[in-house]
């Protein structure tokens, strides 16, 4: 690497060159410091993530994380999950060298998430904070898992809220027996529903026997 100073703006530019994982030599830079340390931070941060040496911020390697894990998961998934950690997690710990990150950080921080109260006095729901938690959770897992963090302080912290009980309603068989004579004159429907309901199946293996059997009639005219 190397830093230099733009005689046309007054910035600084920092030229950065590096052997990719396939083993071939690239170069990129980066301009716009408005002074030569800044500059020479972002280069030893630059260094610290391409060598993957967790010396580096904990927003450094959030970079790194991302770039391991956004093409392995849904892009609302990920949507979602970057939305958390930028709005809740790297306010706290951005610019904390993520190696020296302990357990009594993370309990500072989860203390202030559940002291939180919006303009009408109402604090994060404790499957939010459950939420939060996770993200901060996986981050460090993925630092102990692959780049020799030496345990995770969220995990040693414990963690925060609880999952939201989801409840579940059933059909008593005289409800469900008076909602399948209503769907008679839909075939489809109707022998999907009996099928989810007498078979326990689940509603993806239920449609496409419904589909194979409704697209293969049996030879005396119904379904087979």
């Amino acid at each position: 690497m190397a830093v230099y100073k733009d005689n046309a703006t007054g910035t600084w530019r920092v030229i950065y060159r590096f052997t990719n994982w396939k083993g071939e030599r690239k170069q990129t830079q980066k301009r716009g410091f408005a002074t030569k340390r800044e500059a020479q931070a972002w280069e030893h941060e630059a260094m610290l993530k391409q060598g993957a040496k967790l010396d580096m911020t904990f927003g450094s390697f959030f970079e790194v994380y991302e770039a391991d894990k956004k093409q392995r998961v849904k892009e609302s998934t990920w949507e979602s999950k970057s939305h958390v950690i930028r709005t809740k997690i790297l306010p706290y710990f951005e610019n904390r060298k993520i190696a020296e990150i302990e357990a009594k950080d993370v309990i500072a921080w989860q203390n202030e998430l559940m002291a939180y109260r919006d303009e009408k006095g109402k604090p994060y729901s404790a499957d939010y904070l459950r939420t939060i938690h996770a993200q901060l959770t996986a981050i460090f897992n993925h630092a102990v898992n692959f780049y020799n963090l030496p345990y995770n302080p969220a995990r040693r912290a414990g963690t925060i809220g609880s999952e939201a009980v989801k409840e579940m309603d059933f059909w008593t068989k005289e409800e469900y027996l008076k909602f399948s004579e209503a769907m008679m004159d839909k075939p489809r429907s109707y022998y999907a529903f009996e099928m989810l309901y007498w078979c326990g199946m689940r509603s993806g293996d239920a449609y496409g026997k419904i589909r194979l059997k409704l697209d293969k009639p049996s030879k005396y005219g119904g379904l087979s």
